[in-house]
């Protein structure tokens, strides 16, 4: 090595970084035990920041920007060395560069199912996976807490813990959210932003902060997830019977498709037992089930009530359903449904309906009660034939309601009548 490149490898005179990966959240610059000279450029790109480390003690931090590396812009590293050779000597730092972007699409899920008792299934065991979002909140901490002297410190270096972190926050809530599990779905997005909130705090003990947290799956055992599809294709099945004659005459064509490989006993089986199925079937279409038989004596009637069929009635259960000479009924031996009131044996029924309740009395007029006033006492209340009765005079006081103060019996024309 000559003079010229001795010298010229003894200062620093550029400080920078810049980061190639996707992954590093810190990188220490190489100086090689180099010096750096006053007046070096120190460039902070956006999305850093520099820190200053002296004898293990943090100095002075930078923001994004171009700056010049003077004793006056280096305070604390300048208290911590002296400067006994003079301001204007060079000096010795670690530089540490800080990524303060948004490290993205970084991956959490359990290692092992969480068991949780589940309102509507009982004990269950879940799965959940998903993404976070971290990034750097304050760098001095960070280096502290975690970097310490790593030259070059990735995010894989810590997403483990991360993750640990994030799954048992993820079991708690869930364990407490008493959440039925087929209604978990419409929950994703408050349970991420509460579960994100909750860990806040441990993350700002290390300088970090989580950005964003989702839930992509919660998912069961693959045996329960098969009882519970099992258990949406019954529900969406409807009717059992119409299936198994589908299935059936599905287990026919694939049987005819095969040749040779088929069971010529049960292909005859099932064709009798659909062949039966559907015969019954269209008989049950043309014809409505036959009714059981009545008591002996007793004709069997049937009654239209908006357009469904009831009964089988007697005559008396008739009676009871309210029949009107307007009810259409049926029994065996009639051409179709007639109307009772064309049917002579049905009149005793009509007979039997009690009439409608009579129409009840007016109420009686309401009496005018009167009072009487004699010798200072006031005598009722009486009724005008009453008052006829006390001997009344032309001029006797009296009062009913309605009246303004007391008159003379002479004076009120509606008792003229009772006045001798």
């Amino acid at each position: 090595m000559g003079l010229f490149e001795s010298i010229r490898g003894q200062f620093i005179d550029i400080i920078e970084w810049l980061d190639s990966s996707n992954d590093t959240i810190v990188y220490r610059f190489e100086r090689h035990n180099n010096e750096i000279k006053q007046g070096a450029k120190l460039t902070v790109r956006p999305g850093q920041v520099a820190i200053f480390v002296n004898e293990g003690h943090v100095a002075d931090i930078f923001d994004p920007g171009m700056h010049e590396l003077y004793t006056r812009n280096l305070p604390i590293l300048s208290t911590l060395q002296g400067w006994k050779y003079g301001f204007n000597s060079p000096f010795k730092a670690e530089v540490y560069f800080f990524s303060t972007r948004v490290f993205t699409n970084l991956k959490w899920g359990t290692a092992n199912p969480i068991t949780i008792r589940d309102p509507e299934l009982g004990p269950v065991r879940l799965r959940a996976f998903g993404t976070y979002s971290i990034r750097v909140a304050d760098p001095a901490v960070f280096l502290k807490e975690i970097v310490s002297t790593d030259g070059l410190f990735q995010v894989d270096e810590i997403s483990d813990h991360l993750r640990n972190n994030i799954v048992t926050s993820v079991a708690s809530w869930i364990g407490k959210g008493n959440i039925p599990l087929l209604d978990f779905a419409s929950q994703y997005r408050e349970m991420s932003n509460q579960i994100c909130a909750g860990i806040q705090s441990d993350m700002q003990g290390l300088g970090l902060q989580v950005t964003q947290l989702l839930i992509e799956n919660i998912s069961l055992p693959p045996e329960v997830e098969a009882a519970l599809d099992k258990r949406a294709s019954i529900g969406l099945l409807g009717n059992m019977q119409q299936y198994a004659q589908y299935q059936a005459a599905n287990a026919i064509e694939n049987s005819s498709k095969n040749p040779g490989g088929g069971n010529p006993a049960l292909d005859l089986g099932v064709g009798l037992a659909m062949g039966q199925q559907l015969v019954a079937g269209f008989q049950q279409q043309q014809n409505p089930p036959a009714a059981p038989p009545p008591p002996l004596g007793q004709t069997q009637w049937y009654i239209s009530d908006n357009g469904q069929r009831l009964g089988p009635f007697t005559i008396n259960q008739l009676i009871q359903q309210g029949i009107t000479p307007q009810s259409y009924v049926w029994r065996t031996g009639l051409d179709g449904w007639k109307q009772a009131s064309e049917l002579s044996e049905l009149t005793s029924a009509f007979a039997a309906v009690p009439p409608p309740p009579p129409v009840a009395p007016p109420p009686p007029p309401v009496q005018t009660e009167w009072f009487i006033y004699q010798n200072n006492q006031r005598l009722g209340p009486f009724s005008p034939s009453q008052l006829a009765q006390q001997g009344i005079v032309p001029d006797t006081l009296l009062w009913k309601a309605g009246q303004n103060g007391w008159k003379k019996a002479s004076e009120l024309p509606e008792l003229a009548s009772l006045l001798p």
